[in-house]
């Protein structure tokens, strides 16, 4: 850590800030991580290196190397301007994707603790939670070691697997891996006429050191070149009495304003299909959306918001001519609209034009003279402007070649760089890897503005945060460590592959832990990168079997039965055996070697994920107990792992000890806010207890936020709208599906059993009174799963579905094949329940109620968890009341209502007729 007092922090750990030195001491293993740039792209770089070190319990040395004194500032934060605030609000700013309220607690808890989440910080005290958030997670890295270099980065060499940065005072620093954090490049200036450049009044970088206070003190009006969020800092910063600002852009927008109540964002839904993309189709998809949207909610924000995580999907599909296109007539509206003034700002800079005080025009600069008290402006609208100086506010140069950047220009002409799309940042792969000339990717890195080429939108803190995070976990799981030639999984358990092979392989690994998306694309890249690796074919093969993902499993199988006869150790050639007999026979001779697989390597995570009934996986039981077993055998292999404390809180809220539940899920979100089975054992621990406002409160904004990459986010959507449901707040709930749960937001078997079960419910609730939209939902979830599931909860789903569209000869096939099954759970209780349903459907209500009645106690045979079984008793409550046993329906409710508050429950019970 720097020892700069700028940054708010002091250190009594041994980090170093040496002047232009590499540092002298190297962790024992030799792990070495070199950052090049210490602003907020290096720091939340640095935050998530020691984040994914600690976890991984990696001794390292990480060497941020920037010439600037202070850490977490950069240009961006360095400002000491009060008024220059975040043009983001409080909420989305935190250094960590999955802890939106980060950022909010340490403001309370440091700056004002009356901060909202609405509230637009300054920016210095943005960078001053960087230094300080920096430091509290060095703190807690005890295995790492953080140094601090006050120096240019002027050259890397790069070979193998090590990185020689050359530093501007002829000291060195050698990394096993280098990420290349330089932020925004320094605003061009080929616009400016040779007389302006050669003129001491030309504040060419209104951000270098000292320049903004020279211009406040400075005499004479000022001219602003460009309009957008840099002028308004730097008119902020200059105005005063009598002093006139003009500013001047091709277009002469300002940027837009933030709205005074920020409404949800709102997901395009039809946007163009990437293989035939292009920019006029794009084009006219976007305006769609934003007309639509605007109708929809009164407001267009929305409808950039909803955008902004697609925007680098969809720019990386275009072609170069197309991308050409919208850069010429797109591009400045984009921005306007994209980048956005807080409320308090556009006010400010409002009364300073109603003053006179701003003037804004469409013009552009033609010439300029000096006549040695002043520059005389001459403009392309016919004015001319005799100012005191002139300042360009057009923003960082994008081309990389001509930005100047000594570090940047050498690796290009090392070739160990080429840039990026449209001269643009530099060329990257998927993940952040900077591509040589030759197209093939090492252990060099990049994130923020040097992938703008490749991912247009990639200047703001949320993409920088999340890029950080992915950098940092691919870096952790590709370190080579001396004397351990063989890359480890993020258990410790050894891989027989190569460590960039290993790298993804530990990404894919980590979502599934978390329960996010993009396991099977980093398990495919595992693959790409070394087709020998075993256990990367045979996790994208358990995944196509178990999750639907897409491939082709037997040829993964194949390729992976292949590859460990090859190359594989005992664990491995075990884990291909299991997973080829799963595939083969799920629940059989599948669950038993699966079983015995974990008993033989109980550190197996990938196997432990597969055994266990979750959110992800069908698991190797749906007995209770059994379960409960399996997670709480596997106590000394993990202790107090976050991922395991995950797994064993959603195990406690099923045993009914919901505070021990809260507890273990605490925790494992303290260590990762990621951990979906945390997420999910606390989000049943507030629907269990009736805390429905808290526990919408607390679910929504994770949904909006850290949910976006959870791969089950329907999932967590359903729960949601059980709260919404419980509190009555049926507009709410509409909102929920249509937004969240309805196709195609949801797809596969998540369709079946979180969008038809809602529907399902609600109907039997009196909640959803017109046509139930189940059309499009049966139709994305398909015959085969709803007349043949394969396991009795997909078949109670089905089951429930089939009711719901009041299909009785759908429910009379599954019925039938329920009955050949070989399981007695598919033969006794699926059997009675498609007896039960179709009895409902046909409104033969005393029939119903008597085999609902006999099926409780062997409901919870079926799987899944109590909310999700408790649909069942929607049914029978339901058909009591159609049977007119009123008392017995008061008697269920009273009994419900005992267990768990609902508004719902109490409306119901005042419904029941006397």
């Amino acid at each position: 850590m720097s020892g700069d007092p700028s940054c708010g922090c002091r250190d009594t750990r041994p980090a170093l800030s040496l002047p232009g030195a590499a540092p002298p001491v190297s962790p024992p293993d030799g792990l070495v991580v070199g950052i090049i740039g210490a602003g907020a792209a290096g720091t939340l770089t640095a935050l998530h290196l020691l984040r994914a070190l600690r976890r991984r319990g990696s001794r390292a040395s990480i060497v941020m190397i920037d010439p600037a004194r202070a850490t977490g500032r950069g240009v961006a934060y360095s400002t000491e301007d009060e008024r220059h605030l975040l043009n983001v609000p409080a909420a989305g700013m935190s250094a960590f994707p999955d802890e939106p309220g980060h950022l909010l607690d340490w403001a309370r808890a440091h700056h004002d603790a009356d901060t909202g989440p609405g509230e637009f910080l300054p920016r210095h005290v943005y960078g001053t939670y960087l230094a300080d958030t920096l430091h509290r997670e060095l703190a807690a890295a005890s295995t790492v070691d953080l140094h601090r270099v006050t120096a240019h980065a002027v050259d890397l060499q790069s070979r193998h697997r090590s990185h020689r940065i050359q530093l501007c005072t002829g000291g060195t620093v050698v990394a096993g891996s280098v990420v290349l954090a330089t932020g925004n490049n320094a605003p061009g200036t080929g616009w400016a006429p040779p007389a302006l450049l050669a003129s001491p009044r030309f504040v060419a970088d209104p951000w270098s050191p000292g320049a903004l206070p020279a211009l406040a003190a400075a005499d004479g009006d000022v001219l602003l070149v460009g309009t957008g969020l840099t002028m308004v800092d730097v008119a902020l910063s200059a105005a005063r009495p009598g002093r006139t600002l003009y500013a001047i852009s091709r277009h002469g927008r300002l940027p837009m304003v933030h709205a005074a109540h920020p409404q949800p964002a709102v997901e395009p839904t039809d946007l163009p299909d990437e293989l035939d993309l292009d920019g006029g189709s794009l084009r006219e998809a976007v305006l769609a959306h934003v007309r639509r949207t605007v109708r929809e909610t009164g407001d267009w924000r929305p409808a950039i918001d909803g955008l902004r995580a697609h925007t680098g999907r969809l720019w990386s599909a275009l072609c170069d001519d197309c991308r050409a296109d919208l850069l010429r007539r797109d591009a400045s509206g984009w921005d306007v609209h994209r980048h956005r003034m807080p409320r308090r700002t556009a006010a400010a800079v409002g009364q300073m034009r109603a003053s006179g005080a701003l003037q804004v025009a469409t013009a552009e600069v033609v010439a300029v003279d000096d006549d040695g008290s002043a520059l005389v402006v001459h403009l392309s609208d016919g004015t001319t402007r005799r100012v005191g100086h002139v300042v360009n506010c057009t923003g960082p140069l994008a081309d990389v070649e001509l930005a100047g950047d000594p570090l940047l220009t050498a690796m290009l002409d090392h070739r160990h760089a080429v840039p990026g799309p449209m001269r643009m940042g530099l060329a990257t792969d998927r993940d952040g890897r900077v591509r040589a000339a030759d197209h093939t990717v090492g252990s060099l890195w990049t994130l923020g503005s040097p992938r703008r080429g490749e991912l247009w939108e990639s200047t703001a803190i949320p993409e920088i945060r999340a890029q950080a995070a992915t950098i940092a976990e691919a870096v952790v799981g590709a370190l080579a460590v001396p004397g351990r030639p063989r890359p480890r999984d993020l258990m410790g358990l050894s891989l027989s592959t190569t460590a960039a092979a290993a790298a993804a392989y530990n990404d894919g690994l980590g979502r599934v832990l978390r329960v996010q998306s993009g396991a099977d694309d980093a398990f495919r890249r595992a693959a790409e990168l070394d087709p020998g690796f075993a256990l990367a074919h045979a996790a994208l093969a358990l995944l196509g079997h178990e999750g639907g993902a897409d491939g082709d499993v037997s040829a993964y199988l194949a390729a992976a039965q292949g590859a460990v006869r090859a190359r594989g150790d005992d664990r491995e050639r075990s884990l291909v055996e299991v997973i080829t007999r799963r595939v083969q026979d799920c629940r059989g001779g599948g669950a038993t070697a699966l079983v015995h697989h974990i008993e033989a390597h109980p550190r197996d995570a990938l196997a432990v994920s597969a055994a266990v009934p979750t959110i992800a996986f069908s698991g190797v039981t749906d007995v209770q107990q059994d379960a409960w077993a399996l997670v709480e055998g596997l106590a000394p292999a993990y202790g107090d792992d976050w991922w395991y404390a995950g797994l064993l809180a959603f195990v406690r809220q099923d045993q009914g000890r919901y505070d021990e539940a809260a507890e273990l899920a605490g925790s494992a979100l303290r260590v990762d806010a990621a951990s979906g089975h945390a997420v999910h054992a606390q989000t049943h621990v507030y629907y269990e207890t009736g805390q429905h406002v808290a526990g919408l409160q607390w679910l929504s904004p994770w949904i909006a936020t850290s949910g976006r990459g959870a791969s089950h986010r329907a999932h967590f959507s359903w729960h949601a709208a059980l709260h919404e449901l419980s509190l009555g707040d049926l507009d709410a709930l509409h909102r929920r599906y249509d937004g969240e749960l309805a196709p195609p937001h949801v797809t596969g078997v998540r369709a079946l059993v979180d969008s038809a079960s809602l529907l399902w419910r609600c109907r039997m609730t009196g909640s959803w009174t017109e046509d139930l939209p189940l059309p499009a939902v049966l139709e994305l979830v398909g015959v085969e799963l709803l007349e043949r599931p394969s396991t009795p909860f997909t078949a109670m789903h089905a089951a429930l579905a089939l009711a719901a569209a009041g299909d009785v000869a759908g429910l009379s096939r599954l019925r039938a094949h329920a009955a050949a099954a070989a399981s007695p759970v598919m033969t006794d209780v699926v059997v009675s329940l498609c007896d039960a349903l179709v009895a409902v459907v046909e409104a033969r209500w005393c029939e119903a109620v008597r085999v609902l009645r006999l099926l409780g106690p062997w409901l919870v045979q079926l799987g899944g968890s109590a909310a999700q079984r408790e649909i069942v008793e929607d049914t029978l409550l339901h058909a009591l009341i159609g049977a007119r046993r009123c008392d017995e329906a008061r008697t269920l409710l009273e009994a419900r209502l005992d267990r768990r508050p609902s508004p719902l429950d109490r409306q119901r019970l005042r419904r029941v007729p006397v």
